[in-house]
């Protein structure tokens, strides 16, 4: 801070938003379109004492900005803003809470729960119509102005096509706690993530880009905190530009940046989990910290005959206006401020759904959308959606525009039905593994856009998804009434850990059938961190609030035998995957073409080699299901895979369907994870066990395959209905044409 501070500050400029320091001072520029003054609050080098207090002279377009002369980088500063407090009309001013920068970098301290960081009396019996005179400033951290630069010379983004992505789902604090090999300061944090030994075991898996739970600074919810739990996952933001300070070992910002600078050495794209739907203020009963205080009824979706209260699309309290000009400005520069400063190479938009939405409902025309689109910047990065939200209208899968993915549950819901031994999974199994046409093959898209995954942060692990059959989240303190009802799982015979020789080896084989499902589906697979080494969360499907070891991963368990098997079986399908074309097609497989003479693009056979007539579609009883996939690249160097599923508690012979002679090889079997590669004559058949898959590949020259390529008359297509349960919610869209050829008509 300077050595002496003046007695006002300079007018200073709109522009940019936030704190910035030009060398010679900082400049202070905030949004209010309703404040009637905004207030300056210095603090301190510890930022104990508030050193002075300054209006802010100027307001330039409901921007309020001045300069204050000779800062520097470090000074702690908050706001404070005046204006009516009318909650029956949306305004909630109170000066007597200090407020956060919405565009700080970097936030120091924690909030200390008390009533004073409450803008209305709690226990009143006006509620939040009540207004508070206690000054907050004691239980608020501080804001801090950012400067310096860092070197990034040298690093070059790894630009990995969508086609061969592979998405590592974790966390920053639990992928490396548990880590004994890593200084105890350094666990937790970005530190972990730059050490070699993390990066070597992507490398050996072979996936292309880490996708990392919120990173933004976040709350440590009061409710929590009282019940001695704690906001793990964190999805309650509380500045959209600062870093959680718990993930910095150092307390520095380049330990992000390094750490995105040497994944971005091996290959690796990092992907950000970001939370741009709702903030940790809350409902009307909920603190003032920093949006609330400055503008309610800009930054917050109020009901329109009722602004007292808040929309509530998230299920979180509130609902970002990003309907507000100035609201969906703060995102997008948040957006690009992640790309410029740490050079990141995505985002995954949690409840994507709400970040569509307008006054009328979802619209793939939204002004977030088209901002997002058109930006010469963002537009170019991994664009990754959760497509469905707590509000009217809220699920939208395959209704994104162009240029996102989407979380597929559908997929999920599927393969999960599929190797428990649903009735009547086999024809929407079909249409998951040839990348969700029905969803997504519209404004064409690509199939990368369905993002695949079996299981994710919100959810049973793999391990317990076959290993419970009910959710287990009593450590949680909501009576075990928090989570998941419906996981579509199987305990196989015993609820969590058994030493039944039986049904762990049935356990271990649905495992790798599901992996195997997963790594060798047309679309983008993600893979959740830990269910490589076999991770468990004994039961808990919500570990929201669990930052301990019953999160964490367990890298002592991943160096033992089953941890280690897995792993390896893991790496081996990454490798097939990306050794295949036919798994990472450039377009939708609809079996209209034969890319090699005799081979369509896309068939399914049953186990006898047969392609499945409308009657075995509808045999609800059926466990097996072939699929071959065929693709060529521009040299004629072309591959065939024969993917076979039995999800059947006997064990079946697949005999090979007609056609040209190929080369086959079997290249994977889940049930013998460690037999390697092996021949396969056209005239051969091939058992695969209950439970479990295999993959036969065949790589050949074109010119090698006697015949023609011609193109398949199209055949009118037929849907079917795969959506157990949410038919409320799905959208008619969501049973567009593009289901398998000769899949079922519906019921």
């Amino acid at each position: 801070m300077p050595h002496t501070l003046p007695d006002r500050l300079d007018t200073g400029r709109p522009y940019p938003m936030g704190a910035h320091w030009d060398g010679q001072g900082v400049n202070f520029a905030v949004f209010s379109a309703s404040a009637t003054m905004i207030e300056l609050c210095v603090f301190d080098e510890r930022g104990r004492k508030e050193v002075a207090r300054y209006p802010l002279p100027m307001c330039t377009d409901e921007v309020w900005h001045g300069y204050l002369p000779d800062a520097k980088p470090g000074l702690l500063y908050g706001y404070r803003a005046h204006g009516p407090y009318d909650p029956a009309n949306g305004h909630r001013f109170n000066p007597n809470k200090l407020l956060l920068d919405p565009y700080a970098r970097r936030i120091i301290g924690d909030i200390k729960w008390s009533q004073a960081v409450f803008g209305y009396k709690l226990g009143a019996h006006r509620a939040d119509l009540s207004f508070d005179k206690r000054d907050s400033a004691h239980a608020m951290p501080r804001s801090m102005v950012e400067g310096g630069g860092f070197n990034w010379s040298g690093d070059n983004a790894p630009d990995v096509p969508w086609r061969d992505t592979v998405i590592y789902e974790t966390h920053v604090r639990g992928v490396s706690q548990r880590r004994p090999d890593l200084p105890a300061h350094k666990r937790g944090t970005f530190a972990a993530l730059a050490d070699p030994r993390f990066i070597d075991h992507l490398h050996k898996l072979g996936v292309t880009a880490v996708e990392l739970l919120p990173v933004q600074a976040f709350t440590q919810d009061s409710y929590l905190l009282d019940k001695g739990l704690a906001n793990y996952w964190g999805y309650n933001t509380l500045s959209y530009f600062a870093p959680e300070p718990r993930y910095l070992s150092n307390g520095s910002l380049d330990e992000i940046r390094t750490a995105v600078r040497r994944l971005h050495s091996a290959g690796i794209e990092v992907i950000l989990d970001v939370v741009y739907n709702h903030t940790c203020e809350g409902n009307e009963r909920g603190p003032t910290l920093s949006w609330r205080g400055l503008d309610n009824a800009s930054y917050y979706r109020l009901m329109p005959d009722e602004r007292r209260y808040y929309i509530n699309e998230t299920g979180c309290g509130n609902t970002l206006n990003l309907s507000h000009p100035r609201v969906l400005q703060m995102v997008m520069d948040s957006l690009r401020h992640w790309v410029d400063a740490y050079h990141v190479d995505g985002f995954r938009f949690d409840l994507g759904c709400t970040l569509g939405r307008e006054s009328w409902g979802f619209d793939p025309g939204a002004g977030f959308f088209d901002a997002l689109k058109q930006d010469p910047q963002l537009s170019r990065l991994k664009l990754i959606s959760e497509p469905w939200d707590c509000g009217p209208g809220g699920y939208v899968l395959g209704q994104h525009p162009p240029g996102f993915a989407e979380w597929n549950d559908q997929y999920r819901d599927t393969v999960r039905a599929y190797w428990r031994g649903d009735p009547a999974t086999r024809a929407p199994l079909a249409a998951r593994l040839a990348g969700s046409a029905d969803y997504f093959d519209k404004r064409h898209r690509k199939p990368w856009a369905s993002i695949n995954f079996i299981t994710a942060h919100d959810g049973f692990t793999l391990a317990d998804l076959v290993s419970y059959n009910d959710k287990h989240n009593d450590a949680n303190g909501e009576g075990n009434n928090d989570g998941h009802n419906d996981n579509r799982s199987n305990n196989w015979g015993a609820e969590g850990p058994t030493d039944d020789a039986d049904i762990r080896l049935t356990r271990e084989r649905v495992q790798r059938a599901m992996l195997g499902t997963l790594l060798l589906s047309t679309g983008t697979p993600m893979l959740l961190g830990g269910d490589e080494i076999n991770r468990s969360q004994q039961g808990n499907n919500n570990t929201y609030c669990q930052d301990n070891e019953l999160s964490w991963y367990d890298w002592a368990a991943a160096r033992g035998e089953e941890g280690a098997s897995l792993t390896r079986y893991v790496a081996r399908l990454i490798a097939l995957r990306r050794e295949c074309k036919s798994l990472r097609a450039l377009g939708f497989p609809h079996g209209e073409t034969q890319t090699l003479p005799g081979v369509a693009d896309l068939a399914f056979f049953d186990e006898r080699g047969q392609p499945l007539s409308q009657g075995d579609w509808e045999n609800g009883d059926a466990r097996a299901l072939a699929v071959r996939r065929s693709g060529v690249d521009e040299d004629g160097d072309g591959t065939v895979t024969m993917v076979l599923l039995n999800a059947g508690h006997d064990s079946l012979r697949f005999e090979l369907p007609d056609g040209p002679d190929l080369p086959w090889q079997v290249a994977i079997q889940s049930a013998f994870p460690e037999q390697p590669s092996a021949p396969l004559g056209n005239e051969d058949g091939l058992e695969v066990p209950a439970h479990s898959m295999a993959l036969l590949l065949a790589s050949v020259r074109i010119d090698q395959v006697p015949g023609p390529r011609v193109r398949v008359p199209k055949a009118e297509p037929e849907t079917y209905d795969d959506h157990e349960g949410d038919a409320d919610d799905a959208p008619a869209e969501a049973h567009a044409d593009g289901a398998p050829e000769n899949a079922p008509e519906p019921a």
